[in-house]
């Protein structure tokens, strides 16, 4: 005997035939549970890795990775330290800023939204921002003068098209003898930018930086000074380089401190899911269990029989082992397959169910992004498929143990 024989018999055991007919369905569904949980998890940790990476890309696109602010408020004569910021290694990029919150009116319709104010040589120099402008009134002159950019979603909601008016109300009213007046302002729609995030696509205007501090009443003064670096997950030495320049007045944060709360839940919830679909894998293996106990339970005289004929227990073990491993192995790879297809098509598919349900299944309003993104680590897939596979093989071990441990003298005096 050898250990193709050993296959073989374990080959025989998973075929459906008559009495044991019900122990291959066990086994069928043992093999979609393994293959489902792999499939399941690879696509789920793929999509949450995807919407971190579209997510904090497209915050790092719009917002410098540090900031530098005054505490007192809005902050003056900072273009020496300006200058400064710029000559730390490290620093790619530092330019000022302007922010604050408007009223938009278009033709009785009113929202709030978030100015932004920039420079035009700012603008253009932020990748993400100048890469996603979809129209705008012509290649030179859209974003300066009294023209405004503004997102998709607030030009969609307001009607709004390229040339249009839209009037601004400053929450710093103006004072009179009268009392305090509100102070408005028209600007002229030139350009409607698309960076793939409802919050940004729904609720900013970026102006050129002059007409921002001139709307918001700050003078000569701005918001912040917005730094970029290399690399947005290790700030630690460049802002310490940054803190060393400031004063007491002065303070410097970063994206992960001004997103702590979200950031951290899309973490913990990362974690949770990983946790929680692993358990589809292991009651997987727990059906293997069960199904491998009935075949021993239903084979005790084919081993009595192999026994009798010179089968040691270490050959017993291969072949119950060999038939719960071709389970868990097969279940492991189709449902890695499935996963890496699935990843690879994932909006092809999103837009055939919406089509087949007459559903929106993702919407850019819930889940901030305007597509689904999924992103496959090479490091996470080879954890689950390791992980499915040892699961899988030890289910194998007790139900194996068993049979090898069936006295054949017993099994056929039951017989």
């Amino acid at each position: 005997m050898s250990f193709a024989f050993e296959g073989t018999v374990a080959g025989r055991y998973l075929r459906s035939k008559r009495k044991e007919g019900f122990i291959s369905v066990i086994a069928g569904f043992s093999f979609m549970g393994i293959m489902l949980g792999v499939a399941t998890l690879i696509i789920v940790m793929s999509v949450m890795n995807g919407f971190r990476e579209e997510l904090v890309g497209r915050i790092l696109g719009i917002n410098g990775h540090l900031s530098i602010y005054s505490k007192a408020g809005d902050l003056y004569s900072y273009q020496d330290l300006l200058k400064n910021v710029k000559n730390i290694n490290g620093v790619t990029r530092a330019s000022a800023m302007v922010e604050g919150q408007t009223l938009l009116t278009v033709e009785g319709a009113a929202g709030g939204a978030i100015i932004r104010g920039v420079t035009p040589e700012d603008f253009k120099d932020k990748p993400l921002l100048a890469s996603s402008i979809e129209r705008k009134i012509s290649n030179e002159n859209f974003f300066g003068d009294d023209k405004v950019s503004i997102g998709k979603t607030m030009a969609r909601n307001f009607d709004l098209k390229i040339g249009d008016t839209i009037t601004l109300i400053s929450p710093k009213g103006k004072v009179t003898p009268f009392g305090s007046m509100p102070r408005s302002a028209s600007f002229i729609v030139g350009s409607i930018f698309d960076v793939g995030m409802y919050e940004y696509n729904s609720g900013f205007i970026f102006m050129p930086m002059e007409k921002a501090q001139k709307f918001l009443d700050m003078g000569e003064g701005i918001s912040a000074i917005e730094i970029f670096t290399p690399n947005p997950d290790k700030l630690e030495v460049i802002k310490s380089d940054i803190q060393q320049l400031l004063d007491a007045e002065l303070g410097v944060s970063d994206w992960q401190a001004k997103n702590a709360n979200f950031y951290n839940a899309l973490e913990v919830e990362r974690h949770v899911m990983f946790l929680i679909l692993t358990l589809i894998i292991i009651v997987a293996a727990f059906n293997i269990i069960s199904s491998l106990i009935m075949l021993v339970k239903d084979k005790g005289q084919d081993i009595a029989i192999l026994r009798t004929m010179g089968a040691t227990r270490s050959m017993i073990v291969r072949i119950f082992f060999y038939t719960g491993a071709a389970i868990g192995i097969v279940g492991t790879i189709a449902g890695g397959l499935l996963g890496v297809v699935f990843c690879a098509n994932i909006e092809r598919i999103r837009h055939w169910l919406e089509s087949l349900t007459g559903t929106n299944l993702f919407s850019d309003e819930i889940y901030f992004l305007t597509k689904l993104p999924a992103k496959m680590d090479n490091m996470e897939v080879g954890i689950i498929i390791i992980m499915s596979l040892v699961l899988s093989l030890a289910a194998t071990i007790y139900p194996a143990w068993k049979a090898a441990r069936l006295d054949p003298v017993e099994a056929l005096r039951n017989e």
